[in-house]
């Protein structure tokens, strides 16, 4: 009986998997800046009212109906099932729910990231401490939008692909369950298809493990192991044909792969959008990811000496593309993870019979032990009340009458232009002129009552419209000219945006208002001045604060890039350079 009372007791205890669930929560509120970060990208703002418009309208949208300077033109809404899923948790709970709900998927790849490294190498605690790293450099790229669905997707590809491949080769049978299990791969893609253009990165990964086992195949001398292992292969190849035709299943079939390639395969993409830039690794966040980055690249050779080819390709691809484009990293540091934790458990064993000093031949065997002494005491099942109640306690914050700053689900005020929106909406301004992230952030406040000039979409206004934007933008000599031509009866610009002092010191247009974190412009000759908003007082509470902090976050264009509570600058007050665009 005792017996019995004790087991169901361990089941109401919190496990590892509860510390890796949990994880990430305590890096968000506690470091990371919070709620408002995380809704600290203008694009969600359109990403919730895309997916408002399709369930009023009961179809995915064909057309722009956002901007002014290219409204009724083709648009791929390509993410549209989570415009529709956030759109609708928006509409009925609030912007609170949005954040629980990225938070949620975060939690959930987390916990998952951290079940497939102990089933990978079977240490507890190396698993624990290789999933603090990973979640840690996937912290650069926590925002509410639909990317964060990639991740959940790549954990859940690269466990299914490598049961099935650990399974081919450990020979227990050349097509037992666990490789038919890569015939379920397509279903899940077709759902990752309509929620994030992400889904390329599941075709990379099956084409890793492809092209390993067709390299080892054409490594063998031998005729019979070349046919072993192209009987290997054949199921991955056919699950990546299978996962290619189940992508045309979405409302603009392969219209959508033609509009991913001319968008990828644009130069324009890496020279001024922030996300498809290098790392910056002068960044806080550098540390976990320097590291796993040098034990993926030494994983790599490992493998590649143990002719295990499908895992170097792997990572030398991923490891690769994370160094070029910095919305990579977070995927490289969710596949090298397991891979990582498996070669450490392997070096560590190797150092038991290594001539090495007999201490520390001690030190591993009593790692070794307490390790399985903590899996031992973490192997029963949970109920995972502790992941549970930490959620519901985020909740409870979330949607506080009066919350702590952190939980307050809502725009950063010092970021977003909070209070002018206001005044827009008041004077019934509908043509407005502002940045790509702004124009993101006013859809969601104004539309439909007001159009924007341009927004995070940059796969829909194109590399030449961009252009002359950010000509004006940087006040290149024919800025008062361009911006003339785009017919915005209104400007909205961050205060420190060098189009300001350009601005002030044109008599064609006039400052109507003035929070010091963001200026109204109206043209004096076609738009009257009615009434002259007063400028509040510096340090109004939290809704503006100092001129200085509200002046370096607004340029942000990537607030969240890095989970660091502040946002990278890439333009001050004086300097003329370009700023730099948002994406897609």
């Amino acid at each position: 009986m005792n017996s019995k009372l004790q087991s169901a007791a361990i089941r109401f205890l919190p496990s590892l998997t509860d510390v890796a669930f949990i994880m990430p929560l305590i890096f968000q509120f506690n470091q990371l800046g919070g709620a408002p970060q995380l809704l600290s990208d203008g694009d969600t703002g359109w990403h919730l009212r895309t997916g408002e418009w399709i369930l009023a309208h009961g179809q995915v949208p064909q057309r722009d109906m956002f901007s002014f300077s290219r409204a009724g033109q083709p648009w791929f809404a390509w993410e549209w099932l989570w415009d529709c899923t956030f759109g609708f948790l928006n509409q009925h709970f609030g912007l609170a729910a949005v954040v629980l709900s990225s938070m949620l998927l975060i939690c959930i790849t987390s916990a998952l990231l951290y079940r497939f490294l102990l089933r990978k190498c079977g240490n507890p605690l190396i698993s624990i401490a290789v999933t603090f790293f990973a979640t840690a450099s996937t912290s650069i790229h926590w925002l509410a939008r639909p990317h964060l669905l990639t991740l959940l997707f790549i954990v859940v590809f690269l466990r299914l692909l490598d049961e099935a491949y650990v399974d081919s080769m450990e020979n227990r049978s050349t097509n037992g369950w666990k490789k038919k299990l890569l015939y379920a791969i397509p279903a899940l893609m077709v759902l990752w298809t309509n929620l994030h253009g992400g889904f390329v990165a599941g075709l990379i990964l099956i084409a890793g493990y492809t092209a390993g086992g067709a390299i080892r195949m054409l490594v063998e001398p031998d005729r019979q192991a070349r046919q072993v292992e192209f009987a290997r292969v054949k199921p991955f190849f056919f699950c990546g044909v299978l996962c290619t035709l189940a992508t045309l299943v979405n409302p603009y079939f392969i219209g959508l792969h033609q509009h991913l390639v001319k968008y990828l395969l644009d130069p324009f993409l890496y020279e001024h959008i922030t996300e498809f830039m290098s790392f910056n690794f002068a960044h806080p966040t550098s540390r976990y990811i320097e590291v796993l980055m040098l034990l993926g690249a030494t994983t790599a050779c490992w493998n590649l000496y143990r002719r295990r080819f499908e895992y170097f390709v792997l990572l030398a691809a991923w490891l690769h593309m994370a160094l070029q484009i910095r919305r990579n990293v977070p995927l490289f540091s969710l596949i090298c993870a397991p891979l990582v934790a498996e070669a450490l458990v392997c070096w560590l064993k190797s150092l038991e019979t290594a001539r090495v000093a007999e201490w520390v031949k001690s030190a591993m065997r009593r790692f070794d032990e307490m390790a399985a002494s903590i899996g031992a005491a973490d192997a029963p099942p949970r109920l995972h009340l502790a992941s549970a109640t930490a959620m519901g306690m985020v909740g409870l914050l979330l949607y506080a009458p009066q919350p702590p700053k952190s939980f307050r689900a809502s725009q950063d005020p010092e970021i977003f232009p909070v209070k002018a929106a206001s005044v827009l909406l008041r004077d019934g301004d509908d043509r407005i002129f502002t940045t790509d992230t702004w124009g993101g952030y006013l859809i969601y406040r104004m539309y439909p009552k007001a159009k924007v000039f341009i927004d995070g979409r940059s796969d829909f206004y194109g590399t030449d419209f961009e252009l002359k934007f950010l000509d004006v933008m940087g006040t290149k000599y024919d800025w008062d000219e361009n911006l003339g031509k785009t017919g915005a009866r209104t400007v909205l610009l961050p205060a420190n945006f060098a189009l300001v002092t350009a601005m002030k010191a044109n008599s064609r247009w006039q400052v109507v208002y003035d929070d010091q974190v963001a200026l109204i412009f109206r043209r004096v000759d076609n738009h009257p001045l009615q009434q002259v908003s007063i400028r509040p007082p510096v340090g109004d509470g939290e809704n503006c604060g100092s001129s200085a902090a509200a002046a370096k976050k607004v340029v942000a264009r990537n607030p969240r890039e890095s989970g660091h509570p502040k946002p990278e600058i890439v333009a001050e007050v004086s300097s003329p350079k370009l700023p730099l665009l948002n994406r897609p």
